[in-house]
């Protein structure tokens, strides 16, 4: 018999009950809300005469509506106002640990849980949104979820569940110097298509993912989602556990050695089966750029956009978007992007917002100067992140070199505040979706990591960071 998965281990430990024929009744472990998905929820839960069954076991930051800039005065547009005071209420009555505007512990939901220590190995995590998947990278089952089903957590701490199909993606041998984790996930989309994941839970596994920092690995789970994968997970190694014990809230429990023993168990078991196996080797892997309107349509930065017969999505191809994409971001087939002129930078979100972001950033910009006519939005991750960038001098940094480090939260990633990039002007952001008016309406979006983000803010152009000679 061949032996089990990881996915199968962790979710196999969390039936409660198996319908026959039908879903199982899953466990959730950890459940973390924010302002815009969960005030339905609430709402449904106070019509049924329903309190929330363990409050112990949701966690609820504000990050998606709060502005980036003068945090301490009351949030300007009414209705963002309004949704994160609508949290606040909902989490004061219900009992549920909120981290708010301004407290020390506010950030982005996928980058506050795991650096507070409340995302551990093992466990099954959900969230009302879609890049739920980052928590993943830690050898968890986490995924998005919709209204509903985030009602029925509060209501139950549990949730019916079908057992997706399970992938293996094997990256083999070393990521060249100037790529990053950002470049990999985004050359697998490329390679596989928005859609050649869809049904799969994705493990990725290989001697360049075990290389990777937690960051780099929180990266690549985060945009898991945007090949139609319903979630991806990391193995938690020594790489894992390390990180972990630097949280003192999980190194300081009397239980942390008994757990990180217990942990060693989360992996795959040689022979396990896999719905589907995909490798890759990491040194073909270079800095990479998106030119259209979805993570699919990516390409090496120093490369040419595809015809709509060489696009990985035959099915956008055939259908006349592909064309159609190309026309919004005011490109064509065969066209070289290097040397083409941009107007923003984002760094941030859920995908690129962490400390090891903000380093590789600062590192390729210190001692030169932001282009003219470039807006850089240059915005942390949570709070935590902010404090540890000016202990380390980041921020000062970025301030000498004409950038300015803005106050946490979700930002220009999706526009739900006033960071908004203007129609017809294009900005290479580290973000995780490049849809059309993700970024504000009209707003041309070209998805890429930090590096080659920094390579455009200081150039103005898109530009190839190994030309730099910045990692010398």
């Amino acid at each position: 018999m061949s032996g089990k998965t990881l996915f199968d281990r962790i979710w196999d430990a969390h039936v409660v009950r198996s319908v026959t024929g039908g879903p199982d009744v899953l466990y959730i472990d950890r459940h973390y809300i924010h302002e815009v998905t969960s005030p339905q929820a609430f709402s449904g839960l106070r019509e049924r005469g329903i309190s929330v069954l363990r409050p112990g076991r949701t966690i609820a930051t504000a990050d998606h509506n709060i502005p980036t800039l003068n945090q301490h005065l009351p949030i300007a547009d009414p209705v963002s106002r309004n949704q994160v005071e609508t949290l606040e209420e909902n989490c004061r009555t219900g009992g549920i640990k909120y981290f708010g505007m301004g407290d020390p512990g506010n950030g982005i939901v996928h980058v506050t849980g795991p650096e507070q220590g409340y995302t551990l190995p093992g466990m099954t995590i959900v969230c009302g949104d879609s890049h739920t998947s980052t928590h993943g990278a830690f050898g968890t089952i986490a995924f998005g979820i919709g209204t509903s089903e985030v009602e029925m957590v509060l209501a139950t701490q549990c949730l019916l569940q079908s057992r997706p199909k399970q992938m293996r993606i094997t990256v083999k041998g070393k990521l060249r110097e100037g790529v990053t984790s950002k470049d990999l996930i985004l050359y697998i989309i490329a390679s596989l298509g928005t859609g050649g994941a869809t049904g799969y839970f994705v493990e990725y596994a290989g001697e360049a993912v075990r290389r990777l920092s937690m960051e780099s690995r929180m990266t690549v789970c985060n945009m898991s989602i945007e090949m139609g994968a319903r979630g991806g997970l990391i193995a938690p190694d020594e790489v894992t556990f390390n990180w972990l014990a630097q949280i003192p809230s999980v190194s300081e429990n009397r239980e942390f050695a008994r757990l990180v023993h217990e942990w060693h168990s989360l992996r795959s078991d040689r022979g396990a089966h896999f719905d589907r196996e995909v490798t890759f080797d990491a040194s073909e892997v270079p800095p990479m750029i998106t030119y259209g309107t979805s993570p699919g349509m990516g390409m090496a930065v120093d490369g040419t956009i595809p015809t709509p017969e060489e696009s990985a999505s035959s099915a956008q191809s055939a259908s006349g978007s592909y064309l159609k994409s190309l026309d919004y971001m005011g490109f064509k087939p065969g066209m070289r992007l290097l040397g083409h002129p941009i107007d923003y930078v984002f760094l941030g979100s859920c995908t690129n917002g962490r400390i090891e972001d903000l380093r590789l950033f600062t590192e390729a910009v210190a001692g030169k100067k932001k282009a003219a006519g470039v807006t850089a939005l240059i915005v942390p991750g949570s709070q935590q992140v902010a404090r540890q960038a000016e202990r380390e001098g980041l921020t000062e940094t970025l301030r000498l070199a004409g950038f300015e480090m803005r106050q946490p939260g979700c930002s220009s990633c999706l526009a739900m505040n006033e960071d908004k990039i203007p129609a017809g002007k294009y900005a290479v952001s580290t973000s995780n979706r490049n849809f059309e008016g993700r970024q504000g309406p009209g707003a041309r979006t070209l998805l890429a990591g930090p590096l080659v983000a920094a390579a455009a803010a200081i150039t103005g152009r898109i530009t190839d960071p190994r030309e730099l000679n910045w990692l010398q």
